[in-house]
């Protein structure tokens, strides 16, 4: 190790990440319970051991450079990760602690999350959840990047960095405004969605890549007039009139509920795409994960088998979500 490494301590990787987050010393101080020249020496040390400025200081606050983002990225890691070691290690008697970052398709969102948060919350307290949303290429470039402890994916398999369990099998949906009139008992064939002008997820976008195969095989040409990564802007531009899109079921019921959105099954050709839960292929699971892990399962079991989430079927472990540990309470 080097001079330079032996001699950064974690007071300076706590005040630069606390300064990074709110963007100003005087806010850092008061959070870290320091006086702000000490914050600043701090920051001011660091920046002389690595040779390199971190901040760009100007009157309205201190604002990141780039050698100061992949400072920030990496320290915040080491300081997670070091938080999780100290609560695995010196936990209350007979309770389970520590922080597990779980990422949710952003489809999956109002299905599981509250449910999944009950859960870990009211059963084990010394649990602290984080839950991230994104899309399935988002979310799995976080997991390769250790930044997420489990996630929700789809139509992935085992990969080098990641062990992979299938879940759920579900039927993605043609979307319309509500007079267009698209219903549950009435499938809808690709063909006719492409007889609109449609808004899609952008290219390259795994659910992009699906729906552009089945297009193919069923010799369809779409009229893109939007392609967005962002699903809510998805259905903001159908119920504006922009046209029709394609998504997942779980997406879009409470707007279909709500009669923003009708919507209905895709036929001629049907597409599926299968929701997996990944894990990073580490050594030992912390018993946190491993608990996290059990109740994401749960909650994604019981929104199939409740009908919550139509058109899906679940092709999961049965046993997968009968865990051996106590609940906490």
């Amino acid at each position: 190790m080097s001079d330079q490494e032996q001699r950064m301590d974690l007071k300076q990787l706590k005040a630069l990440v606390t300064v990074a987050e709110v963007g100003s010393v005087t806010r850092a101080a008061e959070l870290l319970h320091l006086v702000q020249p000490a914050v600043t020496r701090q920051i001011r040390t660091l920046e002389h051991e690595l040779g390199v400025e971190l901040f760009e200081r100007s009157h309205t606050g201190m604002r990141l450079t780039d050698a100061g983002a992949v400072m920030v990225e990496r320290a915040g890691r080491a300081l997670r990760e070091l938080g999780r070691a100290r609560a695995e290690i010196t936990p209350p008697p007979g309770v389970v602690g520590g922080l597990v970052t779980v990422g949710l398709l952003e489809s999956s969102v109002d299905l599981i999350a509250s449910r999944l948060a009950a859960a870990v919350l009211d059963g084990y307290p010394g649990i602290e959840l984080r839950i991230l949303t994104a899309y399935s290429g988002h979310l799995q470039r976080w997991m390769d990047d250790g930044d997420l402890d489990l996630s929700l994916l789809y139509n992935l398999s085992d990969s080098p960095s990641l062990n992979v369990a299938p879940l759920v099998s579900e039927q993605l949906w043609a979307v319309a405004t509500a007079d267009a009139g698209l219903c549950a008992n009435r499938p809808v064939a690709l063909a006719e969605v492409a007889a609109h002008p449609v808004v899609m997820p952008a290219s390259g976008h795994a659910l992009r890549v699906l729906i552009d195969a089945a297009a193919a095989k069923a010799d369809v040409i779409f009229d893109i007039g939007v392609q967005t990564n962002s699903m809510h802007l998805q259905k903001s531009l159908v119920i504006d009139g922009r046209g029709w899109t394609i998504l997942p079921a779980a997406g879009i019921v409470d707007d279909v509920a709500a009669g923003r959105l009708s919507a209905a099954p895709l036929r001629q050709p049907e597409i599926r795409r299968l929701i997996v839960l990944g894990i990073p292929r580490t050594g030992r699971m912390p018993a946190a994960v491993d608990i996290v892990s059990q109740e994401l399962v749960r909650a994604t079991r019981e929104a199939v088998c409740e009908g919550r989430w139509l058109s899906a079927q679940w092709c999961g472990d049965p046993d997968a979500v009968q865990s051996t540990r106590p609940r906490q309470g």
